[in-house]
């Protein structure tokens, strides 16, 4: 085992599987300046040849990587921040997401799309978005979020093995978290979530950077003698709606924590789909918390108090309980 953090893990995750599967490379804007420290040792392992600087064409490079993908290479396009996926959106939901559909599975597009999601430091409307939930509800594509540093190397692994194309948003929150990694090569699949923390009073089911919040809220209200159940999704599409459908069976209530705009968010995804099939289970109504739907302001003051926090998802499983 070894601690890293979790730009280490994104690193380590993609220098590994470029040493596995020669078709596998990387590409994107600014790609080989090692930017945000994801990319160390590349070069000098794998060569020029494996990661390629790209114009400010997103749509472009999407389109290649797409391509490149189809005739049996392995991309991983990095999009530097999740709101540069706007100008790609052609190619992500017309090409990306619907050639494999389109070709009766006789094309593979094993492409791995990464994200950054980088909000709460004053980057403002253009720059501040976690617009995952808007790609969840195109066909197509799978969508992974992952927590801490074990888990996105695991999933990025996965991904970049996956014959569909994979979206990866990466919280910029979690870049200096760190956890252990096993030294020997692991994969984590797709489709299963993660229960952090058991407990029987209420249930709390929190996405991305917002999974070490819910931990702290439910250590606090362990301290009040609430026994609270922690659910890690690890990804939106496909969603392990069984195992959260299993654990509001057992505590009656439900929480759901999500960084995105409440509208049509992954939080409310899950609460419609617990509303159909664990309604007699419910013994409170759900509570969701999320971002408000506005765009962000450039004042950081005014931009967290918008996002979820511990007090708000503390506040929540409190409503549920009364």
């Amino acid at each position: 085992m070894a601690e890293k953090t979790y730009l280490e893990a994104i690193r380590d995750a993609l220098f590994e599987e470029m040493g596995r599967d020669p078709a596998v490379f990387i590409m994107g804007e600014d790609a080989r300046s090692n930017f945000f420290g994801t990319t160390s040792g590349i070069i000098e392992a794998y060569g020029l040849d494996r990661i390629l600087d790209c114009p400010i064409a997103e749509a472009g490079i999407t389109g290649v990587a797409a391509g490149a993908a189809m005739v049996g290479m392995r991309p991983v396009v990095d999009f530097t921040i999740a709101p540069f996926l706007y100008p790609a959106m052609d190619q992500i939901c017309s090409i990306v997401a619907k050639s494999r559909y389109l070709y009766g599975g006789q094309a593979k597009v094993p492409l791995v799309l990464r994200a950054n999601m980088i909000y709460g430091n004053g980057g403002a409307a253009q720059h501040s978005d976690r617009p995952y939930p808007m790609f969840m509800s195109m066909p197509g594509l799978k969508i992974m979020v992952p927590s801490s540093p074990y888990d996105v190397k695991g999933l990025l692994k996965t991904a970049i093995r996956d014959d569909n194309p994979v979206m990866s948003f990466e919280d910029a929150n979690l870049w200096s978290m760190k956890s252990d990694i096993p030294d020997e090569d692991y994969t984590i699949p797709f489709g299963v979530a993660a229960t952090l923390r058991s407990g029987s009073h209420c249930t709390v089911v929190a996405i991305g950077a917002m999974v070490p919040l819910a931990m702290e809220a439910a250590a606090m209200m362990e301290g009040e003698g609430v026994s609270v159940e922690v659910i890690d999704p690890r990804t939106l599409v496909p969603l392990d709606m069984p195992t959260i459908l299993e654990s509001v069976a057992k505590t009656g209530r439900l929480v759901l924590v999500d960084v995105a705009w409440e509208r049509c968010s992954a939080a409310e995804h899950i609460a419609a789909v617990v509303s159909e099939e664990g309604f007699w289970d419910l013994r409170a109504p759900i509570m969701k918390v999320c971002t408000e739907n506005t765009h962000i302001p450039f004042n950081t003051l005014v931009e967290r108090g918008l996002y979820p926090s511990r007090d708000r998802i503390v506040a929540a499983i409190r409503k549920t309980l009364a």
